[in-house]
């Protein structure tokens, strides 16, 4: 909708170079702030090179909405429309305000989930849309050899069969001092046999401390203080330390973000690269993504083996398929009573395991629902059946306490 009313979503957006959807609210402070510095350069400078953008709100009543939106110069999209609002939440991860995220104006594939930064730092538009760099752009081409100054070019590192591995780490951090020897033992041991080859990124605060810890591995380094360390950590969305990313050294496509787990648990490299499984068993495998995705999950704690690998057999085609159509929903099996599996169990009241299967889809970001199917075997019908009562709307919703 514009200030005068709405108007249809193609006749706005059509021919647009990029679009920008601001997720934002009257009450939010750090939104005030941002919001005239967004107008400014969007009236300025970025609506003539070809963006649009849509406010998203977060307001708590209309009236808020209709104030908010009146300081503002471009669409929005309908106060009422809470929905498609809490849709677009979702799909975009949106975990706070303000929130400025950018699409390709023709694929609507997403350019920027920082634009707020992007803005921030670049208002008049110079880098606009803001693509990030390729990951090769952004690796740079020369790196440390240990502490004597030798250097080793990219090229060295690229090939068939052969993986980079990133580790974000620093001498400072008490989780990494306990990592990085289990890295370097796995490393030396089985992964740089089989193609590995790492590049320490480092979060150190001066050159000795670097220097110090740099001189306990046996890879690379992109040196103490180098650029290219923020812009590495903004690629793969590093939040914290340590942090191991592999990259395909032949495609430059990421493999894992969850490094450290893998080497955690598989340290000889048995499921080397560490491609991340269309079902994980919460019993041991990183729950990375349960909190912000649906999620398929199948209680299996006090279940033989025979039917954990029948579960793990029906879930992995259909898993598979949903993910190579770009479908985010998670899936996940419970083995053994490890891990998250008793909180959510608790959670969802489900009582203490019983030798039978239960199946169920977790909807954390729904305000934490969640729903249960009423088959005892987790079987591909089963599954099927239950996410498609979730898509049609037909099950009964329910709450984790």
């Amino acid at each position: 909708m514009t200030a005068n009313g709405e108007v249809a979503t193609d006749d706005a957006l059509s021919g647009k170079k990029a679009i920008g959807l601001y997720f934002s609210a009257h009450w939010c402070p750090p939104c005030r702030g941002f919001t005239p510095v967004l107008a400014k350069a969007y009236v300025d400078h970025l609506k003539a090179k070809g963006m649009e953008i849509v406010f998203v709100s977060s307001d708590r009543s209309d009236a808020d909405f209709q104030g908010y939106f009146g300081e503002q110069p471009w669409l929005a999209l309908p106060y009422e429309a809470r929905d498609l609002k809490a849709k677009l939440s979702k799909k975009y991860k949106v975990s706070g305000i303000p929130a400025f995220i950018i699409l390709d104006g023709e694929t609507c594939e997403t350019i920027s989930t920082d634009g707020r930064s992007d803005v921030s730092s670049d208002p008049k538009g110079e880098r606009f849309p803001w693509r990030p760099p390729t990951f090769w752009e952004a690796l740079g081409n020369e790196f440390l050899s240990g502490t004597e100054g030798d250097t080793v070019e990219v090229d060295e590192l690229k090939g068939s069969g052969k993986y980079i591995g990133l580790y974000f780490s620093a001498h400072w951090c008490p989780p990494c001092k306990t990592f990085t020897p289990q890295l370097v033992a796995a490393y030396k041991e089985h992964l740089k046999a089989k193609g590995l080859e790492i590049i320490f990124v480092s979060s150190d605060r001066d050159s000795a401390s670097f220097m110090s810890y740099y001189n306990e591995m046996p890879w690379l380094a992109i040196p103490n203080g180098d650029a290219r360390k923020n812009a590495l950590s903004k690629m793969f969305g590093v939040e914290g330390i340590p942090t191991f990313v592999i990259v395909d050294a032949e495609t430059g496509k990421t493999v894992t973000t969850k490094g450290r787990g893998a080497v955690g648990s598989d340290p000889t490299g048995a499921d080397f690269p560490f491609r991340p499984k269309p079902v994980c068993d919460l019993s041991h495998d990183d729950p990375d993504g349960i909190n912000e995705e649906l999620c398929v999950l199948a209680m299996l704690e006090g279940c033989d083996k025979t039917a954990v690998d029948a579960a793990m057999a029906a879930m992995t085609p259909l898993a598979a398929a949903a993910k190579a159509k770009g479908d985010t929903t998670m899936w996940f099996v419970a083995s053994a009573s490890e891990g998250p599996a008793p909180q959510i169990r608790k959670l969802a009241q489900l009582g203490e395991p019983t030798g039978k299967p239960q199946l169920l889809l977790l909807d954390i970001p729904d305000d934490g629902g969640f729903y249960v199917s009423e088959a005892t075997e987790v079987t591909a019908e089963a599954v099927s059946a239950l996410l498609d009562g979730h898509r049609q709307g037909t099950l009964k919703r329910k709450q984790l306490g």
